[in-house]
């Protein structure tokens, strides 16, 4: 009993000669961390250098997409994209502002990344919904009223500004209230509403007072349109008569509750 009794005495003097298991438990916990932080400073480490210093992530080419009167070849130019550089590391914002500024035709553009290694460029161009003529060349104007473009020749199915201002007549009041500016933001707004059936027949839009604005179309027809009020309403009218008389040669929506047409 005695000699039992010395054994198990000794086993327990050796169990205690050891490190306590809650301090085993850290020091294990301590190790996992100090690896986990080297793995993660590592793994930062990597991906710092794939996306700035590697070869692999760099600008090798800008798609385009979305022209129609400009050429890919145009925005690219005008975009100026860093070749070469980290595709991280492009400033899309300043590539927007670039096109914006040097390509007025643009009316938004989008840049975007397209790993691993391209910039994509989507383009709006502006439509011209009037012209304005300038000595021998044309300057188109959208629906914004934004002069964006100079042109030589006139574009098929876009109609031109005809302004008969006279400081003179009945006009005369009409012109010193609104000014010239003004009058011709009008004819845009009303060249904006024209129904698209329409506007590829209309040749000119005709203001000559702020409440006197009529189109001219193919053939010698004429629509009498009033002010650029209730444009939505116009086009609807016009639609409808145009449907409604197709022979007739003059329509009056200046009151589109009560439309009219006339001749044959």
């Amino acid at each position: 009993m005695a000699g039992s009794t010395t054994a198990e005495r000794g086993e327990r003097q050796q169990e205690s000669s050891g490190p306590p298991p809650a301090r085993r438990l850290r020091v294990r916990r301590l190790r996992t961390i100090i690896i986990l932080a080297v793995a993660l400073v590592l793994l930062s480490a990597g991906t710092v250098w794939l996306l700035y210093g590697s070869q692999w992530l760099r600008v090798e080419s800008v798609s385009v997409s979305g022209t129609k009167v400009l050429t890919p070849e145009q925005v690219r130019e005008a975009a100026d994209v860093p070749v070469g550089s980290p595709l991280i590391s492009v400033d899309t914002d300043a590539i927007e502002a670039r096109l914006l500024r040097k390509l007025p035709r643009i009316d938004s553009v989008d840049v975007a990344r397209s790993w691993p290694d391209g910039i994509g460029l989507k383009v709006t161009e502006r439509t011209p919904v009037l012209l304005v003529q300038k000595g021998g060349n044309f300057v188109e104007v959208d629906d914004e009223g934004v002069r964006f473009a100079t042109v030589p020749e006139a574009p098929k199915g876009v109609p031109a500004l005809e302004l008969t201002l006279s400081p003179r007549d009945s006009r005369a009041a009409s012109l010193r209230r609104f000014g010239q500016a003004r009058l011709v933001r009008e004819a845009v707004r009303v060249a904006g509403d024209i129904p698209v059936a329409v506007a590829h027949a209309t040749r000119s839009v005709k203001v000559r007072s702020y409440d006197d604005i009529s189109l001219e179309l193919e053939g010698g027809r004429t629509v009498a349109w009033g002010s650029s009020e209730k444009g939505a309403a116009k086009a609807r009218a016009l639609a409808a008569l145009m449907k409604a008389a197709p022979d007739a040669r003059h329509f009056d929506v200046s009151v589109p509750t009560a439309p009219a047409s006339a001749g044959s």
